[in-house]
This record gives C-alpha cells, structure tokens and sequence, in this order.
C-alpha cells in the first residue's frame, strides 16, 4: 500500500540540512524515481527536488530524445509506433537506473512496463505524484507534445488513460498530491515523505508489493498481457533503410519459433541453412523441428568453424551445395553461426543467382550484437580480413539470447568487448551502465537483451545514415585498425586470439594513442582498459600468446585495412567516453612510436 504525505505533515527531521542529510544517508545507492500522469509536474518537481538535494537529475524523455538522434517524442511515435518508442523508454531507464543517487523523472507510461517497473523496485526509490483530472488537463493544455492526446476527445483520453493507470501508480512506494499551486510547496511534500517513508522501504515491503501488482492485474484485466509480456520478454529493432529494411527481434525462446518468424518474412520460400559444426551439434536439431513445423522446405550445408572458414575455397563449396539444393533467388540462405557463418553466407546470399534473400539467426555475443547486422558481408584474403565482400542487408535477424548459455566464458567475454565499444563510440550512459553492472550481463537474461538490444539499436541508427560506410559508419571499427592487425599476424589462430580479443586490445590502444595525442584523457584511457580488464579482455598486445612481431609488422599489416584511402591510415580515435571520431591521415610515424612502446608495456 502506498502511503501519503499531506502538505501538512511536520518534516521529519526539523531542518533543511538535516532532512538533506538524513535521506541521501538512507537513500544509499539508489535513485529516486518520479512516476506519474503526463502533466503532473514529475520533470519540474523532479529538478527542484534534485537541487534541494544536490543530486543529479535526468529526464528519461530527453535522453530518449538524445538516443534517438534527436527525433521528438510525437516523431518517434509517428514513424515507428508506441511500442518502439516503449521498448527504447526501457532501456534507457534500465541503464540510467545504475546511475547511483540521481533523480529520475519517467514519462507517464514508464511505470506501467512490468520489466521497467521491477528495476526501479530494486535499484530505486518510486515517487508518485497523484494530480487530478482537472490539474492535468490545465497543464497539459500548454503543450502539444502529448502524442498519446492527439485524438478527437483528449480530456476523455486523459480520463481513461488515468483510470487504467492508478492502480499501477498506487504499486509505487510513496504518494505525493500534486496540485495547482506553488512548486517549492510540493518539493516541501517530496521532502517530507522521503523523511518519513525511506526508513520503512525495505524486502518486505517490497515482496506485498509484488503481490499488490497480481491484485491490481486481475483488477485491470491485464493478466494475460502480463504473462505473456514477462514469458516472451522481446525487443524489436528496426533498420530503416526504406526498401531493405528489416527487424531485429531480440529474446529468449526465438529459435523454437525461428520457422514461424521465417515463414511470415518469406512466405513460400524454402531455405538452405549454413552452419558449422559447433552449432549444428548443439542447436541445429530446434531449427529443423521449428521449420518442419512451419511446413518449410531446408537444406542444410555445415563448415568447419573458426575463421578458416572464410575463405574463397570454403565460399566456393558453399554456393555450389546451395545451387544443387535448387535455392531460387527468391528462397532464403539462412546463417546460422557466429560472426564467420554470417560474413560467409551473408557473402554467398549477395552472390547467388546475383543476389539471393537470408536470414541471420546469430549465435554468439559477438554476432548478435555486431556481425549479423547492417549488411557487412565477406570473407578473408591472404593480404588481410573481410576485404572480399558486399554489403547486402538480410531481411530479418534472430537473436535468441537463451543460445548464448552453450558459449565457453572466452566467448562471451569476446563478444562483450564489441558491446563495450557501442558505449565508447557515443553513448557514455550505456559505457557507464555497464562499467557499474558488467557482472549482470553476464549472468542475467534481462540483461543480456537490453545490452543486445541497446548495442544492435546504436548500429541501426548509425547504419540507417550510412549504409555502406561513406561517413561516420566507419565509428563502428573502433579499435579494429589495430585489432585486424593483430588478427593477421596471427595467421587468425583462435587459440591464440579471437576477433573479440583483438577488438578489445585494439579499443585500449585506441584509447591509449588518442590520450598520448592529447585528444582525451590519460584517466578515460585507464577507464577503458580497467574496465575490459575486469571481465577478463586482454588490453596489451604483448597479452597474446606467442607474440613476436615488431612494430612495423604491426604498422604494415594496418595497411591493409579496409579505411586506407590514398595510402593513408584512417583511425577511430577518442575525445573521451562516448565521444569517438574519425581521423584520417594519421602520421605513420606517431603510429610506429606509439606501437613501439605498446610492445615495451610491462
């Protein structure tokens, strides 16, 4: 039950700093959360409150708006829908949630997701401010950025939509009445119910309120949609590229219902299934049912796995087992692997027939979150990687969570250094979320499908600009320049480096170089390199097993990757966390230097 402070409750303690005192001493590490109706003053008192405190404040629609490259609310909602709008509401509210002692002020509907709901039970302390009708339409009224009021009768919207929500917002754990009278005397209220109700916020409380939430479902009618919400717990993506574009569907359980998801894309159409034999062992069997089931017609072709694999002689083989399998330019190749099968089929889909429809069922971190999406496709040369291929977008990605409990920890923490650099290229609160929970990605489902989700969503905004790397889709090869060196030099031996390792020592050099060019600071490039030391990333090249290379190999291997323009060096290099940039033309020289004392390291 949630309690009420009335304006005319004492304080408890009696003075300001007192009360300052006593609740950031109680609040511990938590955030406090203002829920609440459109209108009823959550970002005005939210601010006011956060002064009074000398906390931080956030208004989780304006970094929405600022994750959304700038799009308003009502655009957001017009393109792609509320329940995309909804879905990036939560992931930004999970990561912020991390932030420590802030305040946080949500938009109206944030408090009704169960998932987002739960966070802010354990990492938060929830303020409801409870206005009337009549309070909300007068100030609502002022604005016209209410896209859920844009119908024929908003006053009844507002009625309804307030109806539905109380019994919601009563599941938060404080009340204040938000009237139409002076801020500073409802700030008063804030105060004063933190005072009094933070001491009695604890696991008990918490476990009456879970039960208070069935009691308020069954109420609403809502139980079902609740069930199935919490049992199927997805994210969907969308890559805008107006004719070739596609969704990413992000959740447990998707690869019993790969053949449904397949069927309704492509309607008809059979599908040849490249695999290695890693996954076909283990995974392969939950494919095949799901299609049969969806009456679909397969073929299967396995390759080895490892990097080998992408090779001229194993793409050869490939084409051929999928042209005798009679794969029509309107049938699918579906990837079904890590990062190596989705280059290669995804390199073979853009070559048969001159350009054949698939579908990327990712299987690893490291694909899920990069590889399977944006359309890179190819495979490796003698003279370097990825530098046979085509840009060829899929038409649906897959990404099942659950197959990422079969990778060996190696792998996963391989696949976690390509999510770390989305937070490095240019969103500091995903980096900082992740510095604070890493443990939680590793170990938790949640977890692993907000990082998937937040991670494919910063590369489909950034591919939906620039599709085929003329511009700043070249931010996503952070730490790659150094990282295909390293690749190269050791002849792509996984036992001794995977592609994730390489990135990973390739984004502390970065970092590392960019700070002895004077572009960031000494104390972010650290921050980068303790934290993927922390999952146990290597950070030094002098990490890898067996290294002996000197730094000109290093330099002269550089030269083949795929940024060179003119013959000179491109890098990604950093002004600080979430702040990385292109720069061209790097001096070979201050490369050289840099790399030369890179090897001395330790």
């Amino acid at each position: 039950m949630t309690r009420t402070q009335t304006l005319g409750a004492p304080p408890l303690p009696s003075s300001g700093d007192e009360r300052v005192a006593h609740i950031r001493t109680t609040l511990g590490d938590r955030a406090l959360v203002f829920v609440g109706m459109m209108g009823s003053g959550k970002s005005a008192i939210g601010q006011r409150l956060a002064a009074k405190l000398g906390l931080p404040f956030v208004d989780a629609d304006a970094e929405i708006v600022a994750a959304a490259a700038g799009m308003t609310i009502p655009e957001i909602f017009a393109k792609y829908g509320e329940q995309y709008f909804r879905d990036g509401e939560r992931r930004v509210i999970m990561r912020l949630l991390n932030s420590g002692q802030i305040v946080l002020a949500t938009g109206g509907g944030a408090f009704m997701d169960p998932r987002t709901r739960e966070r802010i039970g354990e990492r938060a302390v929830s303020i409801w401010l409870d206005a009337d009708l009549n309070t909300l339409m007068k100030r609502v009224r002022r604005k016209s950025d209410r896209p859920l009021l844009h119908t024929a009768d908003p006053e009844e919207t507002m009625r309804r939509l307030l109806e539905a929500r109380r019994p919601i917002y009563e599941l938060s754990d404080m009340r204040v009445e938000s009237h139409d009278e002076p801020q500073d005397v409802m700030v008063e209220a804030a105060l004063n119910a933190l005072c009094a109700e933070l001491p009695r916020i604890d696991a008990s409380r918490r476990a009456a309120q879970k039960k208070d939430f069935t009691k308020a479902m069954t109420h609403l009618h809502l139980e079902r949609a609740q069930t199935e919400q919490g049992a199927t717990h997805r994210e969907t993506i969308h890559v805008a590229l107006g004719g070739r574009s596609y969704d990413i569907l992000i959740g447990g359980d998707l690869l019993r219902e790969a053949g449904d998801h397949i069927a309704r894309v492509a309607p008809g159409a059979a599908c040849a299934i490249v695999t290695d034999e890693n996954v076909a062992r283990l995974h392969l069997p939950t494919l095949e049912e799901s299609l049969r089931q969806a009456g679909i017609r397969y073929s299967i072709i396995v390759v080895k796995p490892g990097e080998a694999s992408k090779s001229l002689a194993t793409f050869g083989r490939v084409c051929d087992e999928a042209l005798a399998a009679k794969i029509e330019r309107r049938d699918l190749i579906v990837a079904f692997g890590g990062g190596v099968v989705g280059d290669l089929a995804g390199y073979v889909a853009a070559s048969l027939r001159r350009g054949s429809r698939f579908v990327q069922i990712p299987t690893t971190l490291l694909s899920q979150v990069d590889s399977s999406v944006g359309g890179k496709t190819g495979i490796n040369s003698a003279h370097g990687k990825n530098l046979i291929g085509a840009f060829h977008q899929p038409a649906l990605v897959l990404a099942d969570v659950d197959v990422l409990k079969t990778l060996s920890t190696r792998e996963f923490r391989a696949g976690y250094a390509e999510v770390v650099k989305y937070g490095l290229i240019g969103d500091k609160r995903f980096f900082e979320w992740l510095e604070a929970d890493a443990e939680a990605v590793f170990q938790s489902r949640a977890e692993q499908i907000c990082a998937v989700a937040v991670s494919c969503e910063t590369k489909a905004t950034i591919v939906a600009r620039d599709e085929t790397e003329q511009g700043d889709r070249a931010l996503l090869n952070l730490g790659h320049t150094f990282g295909h060196a390293l690749e190269l030099l050791t002849h792509y031996d996984s036992e001794r480096l995977v592609h994730g390792e390489g990135v990973a020592i390739g984004m502390a050099c970065a970092a590392r170089f960019s700070a002895r060019l004077g572009l960031c600071a000494v104390e972010d490039a650290e921050r980068v390199a303790s934290h993927l030391a922390s999952v146990g990333l290597p950070t030094e090249i002098r990490q890898i097993p067996g290294w002996s290379a000197d730094a000109q190999a290093i330099l002269s291997a550089m030269y083949q990757d795929k940024k060179v323009e003119g013959g000179a060096l491109t890098f990604i290099l950093m002004r600080g966390v979430g702040e990385a940039f292109i720069a061209k033309s790097v001096e070979p020289s201050e490369v050289l230097s840099f790399l030369r004392d890179e090897l001395a390291r330790g």
